[in-house]
């Protein structure tokens, strides 16, 4: 099959779909258009999309993207078989709605909800299907629901590894929160490394989490994953579905502790496994990490992992 995936991968989550892809035999392309950078011509330009953005829902920057993502789309002169674009709420309407001419599916995902994002109501119409992580959105806009995935799967779970923890969170996290739980962490001896990104800012007088403004590439987070053995995962505002922290705790046989309570709710909740903590009041002890890791059975996790995940697409 010809497929193209767009996306705005700034992360590095989307290049592995794209990889599989290409390791199961398809012709595929890769749009990525967080590559794209655009810049005002002046500061006029900056004031004119602040009133775009205000008062008209319009926004210059995604008008941008649309045209470079159709101008890259022109180059292919083969009709695709599936475009799969994620992140399509960063694709002005007018735009993302012309993808389906160069395709014979047009097929949309996205790993954000539409409370914290409702730019995305205005390009559910662009896409023959729509896919959604949050199940609010798909049982609120008839969308269908598709998790996040498992991009790294390792077959063993090391056996060497001291009780530790880890996360890495964008500043727009509560840092009030993530204070609390290095302090409990702290209480019971259990060693941690938490990282908070922010490309403007960094933080100041705060010896309990490390801050950085650069992206740390994913290979870089993937060698911190394998050292600990429980990952921590902090859930947004207003959001339920689940977070890249889970399906990598999946795939590394690692333990989790997380704020989000809707992941009950899914086959592989396991309360040996997974620490659900209150984030107005989070405490752990140190009866987690004692309480031995349990093997989630295999078909359950095929249906996550990369070559399940995709194929409901195609």
């Amino acid at each position: 099959m010809k497929i193209t995936v767009i996306s705005f991968d700034n992360w590095g989550f989307n290049q592995k779909i794209v990889d599989h892809i290409s390791e199961e035999g398809h012709e595929v392309h890769h749009i990525d258009f967080s590559k794209f950078k655009y810049k005002y011509p002046n500061v006029l330009f900056k004031a004119y999309n602040f009133i775009l953005k205000s008062f008209f829902k319009q926004n210059l920057k995604t008008k941008f993207y649309g045209k470079q993502i159709l101008n890259e789309l022109d180059q292919n002169p083969n009709k695709q078989d599936l475009i799969l674009t994620i992140k399509g709420d960063f694709i002005a309407p007018e735009f993302a709605s012309k993808i389906k001419k160069y395709t014979k599916k047009s097929t949309a995902f996205f790993n954000d909800n539409i409370k914290r994002c409702p730019k995305i109501i205005g390009v559910l119409d662009c896409f023959d299907t729509v896919y959604s992580f949050e199940k609010e959105d798909c049982e609120k806009y008839n969308l269908k629901h598709k998790t996040n995935f498992i991009y790294n799967f390792q077959e063993k779970k090391e056996t060497e590894i001291t009780k530790s923890v880890f996360n890495i969170s964008s500043y727009g996290r509560s840092l009030d929160l993530i204070t609390k739980i290095a302090t409990e962490l702290r209480k019971i001896n259990i060693p941690y490394k938490i990282i908070i990104f922010d490309k403007k800012r960094k933080l100041k007088n705060n010896t309990l989490v490390t801050s950085v403004q650069e992206t740390i590439p994913l290979e870089e987070v993937n060698n911190q994953i394998k050292k600990v053995s429980c990952l921590l995962d902090l859930q947004r505002i207003n959001q339920s579905g689940l977070s890249f922290r889970v399906f990598e705790s999946l795939g590394w046989h690692k333990k989790l502790i997380t704020t989000n309570s809707s992941i009950r709710n899914y086959d592989f909740y396991n309360e040996n496994n997974i620490l659900i903590i209150d984030p107005k009041n989070p405490i752990i002890t140190s009866d987690f990490f004692e309480k031995p890791f349990v093997e989630i059975p295999q078909e359950i996790i095929e249906k996550y992992k990369l070559s399940g995940w995709f194929n409901e697409f195609i």
